[in-house]
């Protein structure tokens, strides 16, 4: 785990200690608030997924059809603007060259 010892230091001599029953309060409060954010978040996943709106650049027409058939590697070739890239497949050991181009 990184440890940022000048931030740590900076803190502690900053500020003081607060009680244990205190700081355990807050931690319950915090982790509480914590547990309704992440449920209502999860909620709402799965009802944009229920409602057909998973793909939510599609659902407010940021993305064309011409999106949705190109392979991943295809479309970071297109966004990166890259002409005429080789695209190269590898599944398992065998390699695969790919014969479309990002252009298409």
């Amino acid at each position: 785990m990184w440890r940022i010892q000048w931030l740590r230091r900076f803190i502690r001599r900053r500020m003081k200690p607060i009680p244990i029953d205190r700081a355990q309060l807050w931690e319950q409060r915090l982790s509480i608030a914590y547990m309704f954010f992440a449920w209502n978040a999860f909620g709402i996943v799965c009802y944009m997924m229920y409602t057909g709106r998973s793909d939510w650049a599609k659902y407010h027409g940021l993305k064309d059809e011409m999106d949705d058939h190109l392979t991943p590697a295809q479309q970071w070739a297109r966004t990166l603007n890259i002409q005429n890239a080789r695209i190269v497949r590898v599944s398992g050991l065998t390699v695969q060259p790919d014969e479309s181009d990002a252009e298409k």
